[in-house]
């Protein structure tokens, strides 16, 4: 008797799709900051960086932050890619803690803002909710590790 094809196109044991419902409005989010860190760092940069070189440094990075972020949410199903979406939100969450607080504790450090200014208040604090989202939605995904697998 011939064996006969499964009728079903997807594979049995397919691994589940992650960037659905709020995962996807996450990275949509993140990939919104990356563009607006971005953008703002640059033109600051180019514009008048000898103005203010530690404030617009940091935005510099916390655009690189973000992007990497983003990256690493969107194939946070690899292993690695999820250890990198680990630690490029615990970074953003230092960053922004420690940013935010020395804004406002030494503001002639900061005479221009950053993006993470005053905790993200230039960006409705969105920076600093959005670590915290991250992490959570990180912690609720993780996927199972088999037996064995210590790294």
């Amino acid at each position: 008797m011939p064996e006969t094809a499964p009728t079903s196109t997807a594979p049995s044991a397919a691994p589940r799709r992650r960037m659905t419902g709020v995962g996807r409005v996450l990275v949509v989010v993140y990939a919104i900051m990356a563009l607006g860190a971005t953008g703002r760092s640059f033109v600051q940069i180019v514009r008048e960086f000898d103005e203010a070189p530690l404030a617009y440094s940091l935005s510099a990075l916390a655009a690189l932050v973000y992007i990497l972020a983003t990256l690493a949410l969107i194939f946070s199903a690899s292993e690695r890619w999820y250890r990198v979406a680990w630690a490029a939100i615990v970074f953003e969450l230092v960053g922004v803690l420690v940013v935010g607080t020395l804004s406002l504790t030494h503001p002639e450090l900061f005479d221009h803002p950053t993006v993470w200014s005053g905790y993200g208040i230039g960006y409705v604090l969105i920076p600093l909710v959005l670590p915290f989202l991250g992490l959570w939605w990180l912690i609720a995904h993780r996927r199972a590790r088999p037996a064995g697998d210590a790294a």
